[in-house]
């Protein structure tokens, strides 16, 4: 007979281009045999404020990726795509609600969703933000968080559009622009996009400059562990996050 007892288990809705977040979210959680990692894509491929880029983030096509996850009882899914930051946080309050309600009331989350979760934890106001977008893709997203009360005194954008490329950009092109972030002391400075390997560097921008470093992937998988009641992370992947 099958154990009563197992491990936590996280659905995650995965970007069908990205190369990032699932050998990411696995090596963030090291040796750790508490928790294990289950993973569905939906077609993404462009980011990019038009219509076609929009569509890939349909409400439908995320409800039947959620159904898919239900059937391993996972304990919490994510949608771990940034598209809310460009879309408005209640555009994944909306996602959230859907999922809920497609699996039968499983706990649920989006990367969006849990920056916010975090920046309200942690008393988070003032950013710094690093994305491998275009800047009018930026200029959406401060405009977004906004609305929900962070101000984003300094950006930058890597000018990409091409989702698969984001996983491509090496530490070395990350470095000079975080430091230029963080020389202006904000709350933390954000790494944001599921695609983007951020965490590489969290430990040693923050320990180079003493600003907090919020990384996507992290920050999705430490609000999964949260809603699923487990340990947290460890501090070497943002200290903020750690648990």
């Amino acid at each position: 007979m099958p154990s009563a007892a197992r491990k936590t288990r996280i659905g995650m809705i995965v970007p069908s281009s990205n190369t990032c977040l699932e050998p990411q979210s696995y090596r963030i959680l090291g040796d750790r045999d508490d928790v294990t990692i289950h993973f569905t894509r939906i077609p993404v491929t462009r980011i990019a404020l038009d219509r076609s880029s929009d569509k890939q983030f349909d409400p439908a096509v995320m409800r039947a990726a959620a159904e898919q996850l239900a059937t391993a009882d996972v304990d919490v899914i994510a949608w771990n795509g940034t598209s809310g930051s460009w879309l408005g946080a209640d555009h994944d309050r909306e996602l959230v609600r859907e999922i809920v309600d497609a699996t039968g009331g499983i706990p649920a989350t989006t990367s969006t969703l849990a920056y916010l979760a975090a920046f309200e934890s942690f008393g988070t106001e003032r950013i710094g933000l690093f994305t491998p977008y275009t800047e009018d893709v930026n200029r959406a997203v401060m405009a977004s968080y906004e609305r929900d009360g962070i101000k984003t005194i300094d950006h930058r954008a890597l000018g990409l559009s091409d989702n698969e490329s984001f996983g491509r950009v090496t530490d070395d092109e990350m470095r000079p622009g975080s430091l230029e972030l963080a020389a202006a002391r904000p709350d933390a400075l954000i790494y944001l996009c599921t695609n983007l390997y951020g965490a590489n560097i969290a430990a040693e921008i923050e320990e180079e400059t003493g600003v907090p470093v919020l990384d996507s992937v992290a920050v999705t998988l430490w609000h999964c562990l949260k809603l699923a009641g487990s340990p947290l992370l460890a501090p070497k992947w943002g200290r903020l996050l750690a648990g």
